[in-house]
């Protein structure tokens, strides 16, 4: 089997296509402009996998209504290209900045949580998981799959990515800058675990359509987390720090492992350990 990565990032995209191997067919950017160019790399194809996430340019913001407007347009190629072929199982990975914020008390992330974009580049994901699912049918069915706090070092080194270890490396200066009162809750998922639910999810392709979340399905509050980094590097406790585009909350572990067989195989621990080992520690 042969699996499409259209919009790929330096991040996620790069476990995807190494955990694929041989059947990875990676599409540039560049390629989406030419149709019949695309149609010819999708033709071996029975699945592809889109990540939804901002685009590489930095210097527009995740608020910039440019953002929207970007990812719209760099995804009508890789649509339009799923309506081209006959079966062809379109999965997207994104975040979960298209749901509302969570609070202690509320539902977990799950298959019937509701839907609210978080800012204008969360907007633009919505518009592209929206459309997707409409064009969604018995033999071209289409996944999405949004991603809780995902951490790890990326393939190519260091900086890594998440909260972690931003955190290893504001240890390297002596503090922590804590979102929000400490209170607040995440739930941490590694790369690695993301990546083999999106494995789980090609071997076995919904019906039509399906949405979801991924993650540990344990929650952990900032204060704890940063008790852990104190004690591991002596790193002093800075809280009530900006908490804007913070995803808080945790998701239904229950579906999850019904519908993947999932449960993470690597712990909140081994994340941490990465993190500070990838700074110096």
């Amino acid at each position: 089997m042969k699996v499409a990565i259209t919009a790929s990032d330096a991040f996620v995209a790069p476990y995807i296509i190494d955990a694929l191997g041989d059947s990875a067919v990676v599409i540039p950017d560049e390629m989406l402009e030419d149709s019949m160019a695309l149609d010819v790399m999708l033709t071996p194809c029975n699945a592809l996998i889109h990540i939804n996430s901002r685009p590489v340019n930095t210097s527009v913001a995740r608020n910039d209504r440019e953002v929207k407007i970007m990812m719209r347009e760099a995804a009508r190629p890789v649509l339009d290209a799923v309506n081209r072929h006959g079966e062809l199982h379109m999965i997207i990975v994104g975040t979960l900045r298209v749901h509302p914020p969570w609070s202690p008390g509320d539902d977990y992330y799950g298959p019937e949580s509701s839907l609210s974009p978080r800012d204008t580049a969360a907007e633009g994901q919505l518009w592209i998981e929206e459309n997707a699912l409409e064009r969604a049918e018995s033999g071209r069915p289409v996944s999405v799959i949004r991603a809780s706090n995902v951490q790890g070092v990326p393939l190519e080194g260091p900086p890594g990515n998440g909260i972690l270890h931003r955190w290893a490396n504001e240890s390297q200066i002596g503090w922590i800058n804590v979102p929000g009162s400490g209170e607040d809750v995440k739930d941490l998922v590694h790369v690695e675990d993301l990546v083999r639910t999106v494995l789980s999810v090609l071997e076995n392709p919904p019906l039509t359509r399906e949405s979801f979340a991924v993650g540990s399905g344990k929650g952990i509050t900032m204060s704890e987390l940063a008790s852990i980094y104190n004690s591991k590097t002596g790193a002093s406790v800075e809280l009530n720090q900006n908490s804007d585009g913070e995803v808080w909350g945790i998701v239904d572990a229950w579906f999850l492992e019904h519908r993947c067989g999932f449960k993470p195989m690597v712990s909140l621990e081994e994340m941490i350990d990465e993190a500070l080992a990838a700074s110096g520690y």
